[in-house]
Protein backbone atom coordinates (compact mmCIF):
# COMPACT_ATOMS: atom_id res chain seq x y z
CA UNK A 1 0.00 0.00 0.00
CA UNK A 2 1.28 3.44 -0.90
CA UNK A 3 0.95 6.47 1.33
CA UNK A 4 1.79 10.15 1.37
CA UNK A 5 1.78 12.90 3.99
CA UNK A 6 -0.44 15.99 3.80
CA UNK A 7 1.34 19.28 4.53
CA UNK A 8 -0.06 22.12 6.65
CA UNK A 9 -1.20 23.72 3.35
CA UNK A 10 -3.21 20.61 2.42
CA UNK A 11 -0.72 19.55 -0.24
CA UNK A 12 0.72 16.11 -0.89
CA UNK A 13 2.99 14.37 -3.39
CA UNK A 14 1.64 11.50 -5.45
CA UNK A 15 3.99 8.55 -5.06
CA UNK A 16 6.07 7.75 -8.14
CA UNK A 17 4.31 4.41 -8.64
CA UNK A 18 0.92 6.21 -8.80
CA UNK A 19 2.22 8.82 -11.26
CA UNK A 20 3.68 6.10 -13.46
CA UNK A 21 0.52 3.95 -13.33
CA UNK A 22 -1.59 6.94 -14.44
CA UNK A 23 0.97 8.17 -16.97
CA UNK A 24 1.25 11.54 -15.21
CA UNK A 25 4.02 14.07 -15.73
CA UNK A 26 4.84 17.50 -14.31
CA UNK A 27 2.12 19.98 -15.26
CA UNK A 28 -0.55 17.33 -15.89
CA UNK A 29 -3.95 17.80 -14.27
CA UNK A 30 -5.86 15.29 -12.15
CA UNK A 31 -9.44 15.00 -10.94
CA UNK A 32 -10.71 13.65 -7.65
CA UNK A 33 -13.82 11.48 -7.63
CA UNK A 34 -15.48 11.00 -4.24
CA UNK A 35 -17.14 7.59 -3.88
CA UNK A 36 -18.55 7.26 -0.39
CA UNK A 37 -15.54 7.61 1.92
CA UNK A 38 -13.05 6.80 -0.85
CA UNK A 39 -11.28 9.13 -3.27
CA UNK A 40 -10.31 8.06 -6.78
CA UNK A 41 -7.66 9.98 -8.69
CA UNK A 42 -8.26 10.31 -12.42
CA UNK A 43 -5.94 11.87 -14.97
CA UNK A 44 -7.45 14.68 -17.04
CA UNK A 45 -6.82 13.72 -20.64
CA UNK A 46 -6.47 16.28 -23.39
CA UNK A 47 -9.09 16.16 -26.12
CA UNK A 48 -6.45 15.22 -28.68
CA UNK A 49 -5.81 11.91 -26.89
CA UNK A 50 -9.40 10.86 -27.63
CA UNK A 51 -8.92 11.06 -31.41
CA UNK A 52 -9.88 7.73 -32.92
CA UNK A 53 -11.43 6.44 -29.69
CA UNK A 54 -14.80 5.93 -31.37
CA UNK A 55 -14.88 3.67 -34.38
CA UNK A 56 -17.77 3.64 -36.84
CA UNK A 57 -17.57 1.33 -39.85
CA UNK A 58 -20.78 2.50 -41.55
CA UNK A 59 -21.74 5.61 -43.49
CA UNK A 60 -21.54 9.03 -41.84
CA UNK A 61 -24.28 9.75 -39.27
CA UNK A 62 -25.67 13.19 -38.48
CA UNK A 63 -25.77 14.54 -34.96
CA UNK A 64 -29.58 14.39 -35.06
CA UNK A 65 -29.44 10.62 -35.68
Amino acid sequence: MLQSTITSKGQTTLPKAVREALGLHAGDKIRFLLVGTEVRILPVRKLETLAGALVHDGPPVSLDD
